[in-house]
């Protein structure tokens, strides 16, 4: 049910976060709001929305930096918005740890449906509701508990962003097989793929960083030039 899930919207603009905390209210959700990057991540510190809504450009503390803050303790969904559809912009805010990107203006039923779809795979990860039991996936010295959402890295557990576990569930599931961005993207997103390379290379990269010893000389999750990604075994 839409209305137990609490979504946190964040931007300087007043009659932007009007406009979206009516389209979510319509479609059965609850809705905090916020105008600035310090009120979001006091919100998320008391209230913990299950998703949040990020405009970039905030004055003092904006949207880039805010959400590097919840992410040092937080796995919370961050939809991320910005007038500015450069690809730069759109990988600087997916490294600082948002799950998807929205250039503005946008189409009320776009943001419902990405808003459905982080919802959902968050839904999966367990971070929300309780999980179903199923078998673990392992490769090397690296698990992905699959039962209890779990990433073990060299028998050390390690956080993971729903979107993080979603890819490495696909990858890792056929060790060996390559994937396009592509496919990733319309796998773990589940939508249509355009141009969305930048997209899945930034979450790629930061995987990487939580899983590899050396993630420039990668042992598990490698890139095959031209084609895609491989999860494989040293």
């Amino acid at each position: 049910m839409a209305d137990s899930y609490v979504i946190l919207v964040v931007d300087d603009d007043f009659s932007i976060v009007s406009i979206i905390e009516t389209a979510l209210k319509q479609a059965g959700y609850r809705v905090l709001t916020a105008h600035d990057g310090d009120t979001a991540c006091h919100i998320v510190n008391t209230k913990q929305p299950h998703l949040i809504i990020m405009d970039v450009m905030m004055p003092q503390c904006n949207g880039i930096l805010a959400t590097m803050r919840i992410r040092q303790s937080n796995n919370v969904p961050i939809l991320m918005l910005s007038a500015k559809a450069e690809g730069s912009d759109r990988v600087i805010g997916l490294e600082a740890g948002a799950d998807d990107y929205l250039v503005k203006p946008f189409y009320q039923q776009e943001l419902l449906a990405r808003v459905r779809a982080l919802l959902r795979r968050y839904d999966d990860l367990g971070s929300i509701r309780e999980t179903r039991s199923e078998d673990q996936i392992q490769v090397g010295s690296i698990i992905l508990n699959t039962a209890a959402k779990q990433l073990i890295v060299r028998g050390d557990a390690v956080r993971l962003t729903a979107t993080e576990f979603k890819i490495l569930q696909v990858l890792m599931s056929n060790p060996g097989r390559v994937y396009s961005a592509e496919e990733i993207y319309e796998r773990v997103w589940q939508s249509d793929a355009y141009a969305v390379e930048n997209t899945v290379m930034v979450h790629i990269s930061r995987i990487r960083e939580k899983l590899e010893i050396n993630p420039k000389k990668p042992e598990y999750l490698k890139v095959v030039w031209g084609i895609g990604y491989v999860f494989e075994t040293p």
